[in-house]
């Protein structure tokens, strides 16, 4: 999975949740309820920014459109933006309403209260003609949108045609996170993802089993005119209706439920960068599932990384973790992250190295070796590019699509990268492994990264080579038969 390439416009209600946190020691003598008193205070972005913060953990890109005020809060929300790195926005700044804020109060663990400031007054025309602006300004920069609808204001009727016009325009998905009970209002959405609450109120009537939740999705994806419905179930997973294909339901993952403050957010923010990356809506489905379970089991309003929901997938049906949701070769950030999470839980990570254009016993028994030494093993693939510099024109002979899938597929290999430069330098440097592998046909002093390694507390260690094999015998054998 690599969402690098990937931008997305949100578009919605953005606001400040503040988390306030306190003891509970007695009940107050003028009423009774608890007197919590506060140690500590949190602020995050919430509603649409939280999408946004979410897009961005997952190493996609974003253009965040919303309303903020004139107030203390709409500061708060401008320094919170520049600290997430959020440097693409257009906060319309209003005079008719303030900046949206939730305040929860948090005693061991658990809220005590929530206090919403808000004004829910329809859109001023101004309000309205400068999101249209903005929407006309970031749309040809993007490759989705998301539509972030807490009811708040920014997702008016005006707002919402210009929007679906534009994307229709342009020839970009749009997928939406409704609040409103009528779902016209997001007609022609790639697909909408209702939770529980939102398409029961929608179809006026209690979804109670898979055939009601199914019957829901068609009659929201009649009104809609869309592609798809996907309705979110909390511990009972999602059920996702596509037009023409019939419906899918897929659990989650049984685990303990901490916060789920934001986790729609998570939702639509992963799905919709699945979806830009490539996935079909049912791969994406399970990608934003994973991501959904690795969030509840936080505090607060959270994020989640690629590492952290490549590890979901795997604990949620370790058969089912498919060469489409976990790809053969991981780009080095995104391996980085994976790296960090082996280290975190005391694993100790082994490095090596080379072509390994056509496999033969020979490798196998240098990557069984290297494996046995390490309790998770990188090995890094030169490029094609590279190997050409090393090796001639003729090689390789398997390109680096197919040598990563064949060394994926062997069980001494936990991750595959790839590099360009004639050694793996920069890549030992990223990761700093606590082993470095090598054939003993080198010379210790000859092993690039090996400073790295030892600096670190790691070491060098050169395998013994399975005489008689090697790519070139092999290519010979093949020419001269």
């Amino acid at each position: 999975m690599d969402f690098s390439k990937v931008t997305i416009l949100c578009i919605g209600d953005v606001m400040l949740d503040r988390f306030i946190y306190g003891s509970v020691q007695r009940i107050s003598p003028e009423a009774p309820v608890p007197v919590l008193q506060l140690n500590d205070k949190k602020e995050m972005l919430g509603g649409a920014g939280n999408v946004t913060n979410n897009i961005l953990s997952l190493g996609g890109k974003a253009i965040l459109i919303g309303l903020i005020g004139q107030d203390e809060y709409a500061v708060n929300i401008k320094n919170l933006t520049q600290a997430q790195n959020i440097t693409d926005h257009y906060l319309v700044k209003s005079q008719y309403r303030p900046t949206i804020c939730k305040s929860r109060f948090i005693a061991a663990n658990q809220q005590v209260i929530r206090a919403d400031e808000e004004s829910l007054i329809p859109l001023h025309h101004e309000e309205v003609s400068q999101l249209l602006q903005s929407i006309d300004e970031a749309i040809s920069k993007v490759n989705a949108i998301i539509i972030s609808d807490y009811g708040k204001g920014v997702c008016h009727p005006i707002v919402m045609k210009h929007t679906m016009q534009q994307a229709k325009l342009h020839h970009i998905p749009v997928f939406v996170d409704p609040k409103s009970s009528d779902f016209s209002l997001y007609q022609y959405a790639t697909c909408v993802t209702p939770n529980t609450k939102e398409a029961s109120t929608a179809v006026q009537h209690p979804l109670n089993n898979d055939q009601d939740f199914e019957q829901a999705g068609e009659a929201l994806l009649n009104a809609t005119q869309g592609q798809a419905i996907l309705i979110t179930r909390s511990e009972k997973g999602m059920t996702l209706i596509e037009r023409g294909k019939p419906a899918t339901t897929i659990p989650s993952r049984a685990r303990e439920v901490f916060d789920v403050s934001g986790a729609g957010d998570t939702v639509i923010a992963t799905l919709t960068l699945a979806y830009a990356a490539g996935y079909d809506l049912t791969e994406a489905m399970h990608i934003a599932n994973a991501a959904a379970g690795v969030v509840v089991a936080k505090a607060g309003t959270s994020t989640t990384t690629i590492a952290e929901v490549l590890n979901e997938l795997k604990a949620q049906d370790p058969r089912s973790f498919s060469e489409t949701i976990s790809p053969s070769l991981l780009h080095p950030n995104q391996l980085l992250e994976q790296v960090k999470l082996w280290k975190k839980q005391k694993l100790v990570v082994g490095f090596t190295n080379g072509c390994f254009d056509i496999i033969h016993p020979g490798h196998i028994a240098l990557l069984k070796n290297a494996r046995a030494q390490c309790d998770r093993l990188i090995v890094a693939l030169n490029t094609d590019r590279s190997i050409k510099a090393l090796k001639g024109e003729q090689r390789p002979i398997n390109d680096l699509t197919s040598r990563s899938q064949v060394m994926a597929a062997i069980r001494y290999v936990d991750a595959v990268v790839a590099f360009d430069e004639d050694t793996p330098f920069n890549l030992i440097h990223l990761f700093k492994p606590e082993i470095l592998v090598k054939g003993a046909d080198y010379q210790n002093k000859e092993v690039v990264g090996r400073d790295i390694v030892e600096q670190n507390g790691g070491k060098v260690i050169l395998a013994e080579l399975q005489e008689g094999f090697s790519t070139t015998n092999i290519i010979d054998k093949i020419a001269s038969s």
